[in-house]
């Protein structure tokens, strides 16, 4: 199983998690995961996760999407 490591968590945010914990009949690690697994939920199966489908529209604009032409002549 993969792990992740998050650091610079504020005090008052893992004191509520542990809350949390306690109110599920949890170790923090169990109610980490649960919400976790239920973010992972949200996130659109796979075969919709592909690409972004892009709309384009005709502006009548002439630009070729340069990089001179987005970021001026001294670049980014």
């Amino acid at each position: 199983m993969k792990s992740v490591h998050i650091r610079d968590v504020p005090g008052e945010t893992l004191e509520r998690l542990k809350r949390l914990a306690r109110l599920h009949h949890r170790s923090l690690q169990g109610e980490l995961r649960a919400i976790l697994e239920q973010a992972g939920r949200l996130a659109p199966p796979a075969a919709e996760a592909g690409g972004l489908d892009l709309i384009t529209v005709d502006t009548g604009g002439g630009s070729n999407w340069r990089r001179e032409e987005i970021y001026g002549a001294g670049g980014r």
